[in-house]
């Protein structure tokens, strides 16, 4: 049997939710509420149940806030990005939204101790402890390959002007104008007539 995008969203968010106490106060509040994510062209709408978990909602559900995110919003916050919540659109129960928005932000999925379910405490913080490694040694090449591209394109074949370069071009422009200010008032007195006795 094939889950609904809703279904599968709500499985994946409870386990969540049962690992994270402080969300029950948290959802107690919206029992009953509906919230819809829209990432088009799918729509996952979820509904606060009693126990502080979440169902997914039924199809004729008017959602009570309304969430629209971008695929790459949507990328973004799979990815971890926290911050990419404060550009996702809200409409609806503005408190909802809020505390959706504050859940959504604050919680976390301990991969370690997932893993460790499956291959065991040892390994499990061997993977985490390797992607880690990799994903700080992606970083790293982003940011060198960034520099190297930055580097070429001002100094090798200089398409943007450094900082340097810009301020050293307004300092000569400054200079030529006040040189030809001094010029003109020189050839202005010497072309004036003198004043003949």
């Amino acid at each position: 049997m094939k889950l609904s995008p809703s279904a599968a969203a709500a499985s994946a968010i409870n386990h969540l939710l049962r690992r994270a106490s402080w969300t029950a106060a948290r959802l107690a509040p919206h029992v009953g509420k509906t919230a819809a994510f829209q990432v088009s062209p799918i729509t996952v709408a979820l509904t606060v149940q009693d126990s502080g978990n979440v169902t997914a909602a039924a199809p004729e559900t008017v959602a009570d806030a309304t969430f629209a995110l971008s695929v790459g919003l949507a990328a973004r916050i799979a990815a971890g990005d926290a911050s990419a919540w404060d550009e996702v659109s809200a409409t609806g129960d503005g408190e909802f939204a809020r505390d959706i928005g504050f859940l959504a932000k604050n919680l976390r999925w301990d991969v370690e101790e997932d893993l460790s379910r499956a291959v065991g405490d040892i390994a499990a913080h061997r993977i985490v402890g390797l992607a880690g490694s990799l994903d700080r040694w992606r970083k790293q090449v982003t940011a060198s390959v960034t520099a190297s591209v930055a580097e070429y394109w001002t100094e090798e074949r200089p398409l943007v002007a450094t900082s340097a370069r810009v301020g050293q071009f307004v300092h000569d422009v400054d200079t030529l104008r006040d040189d030809v200010a001094r010029f003109e008032k020189r050839v202005e007195k010497a072309l004036r007539p003198s004043a003949v006795e």
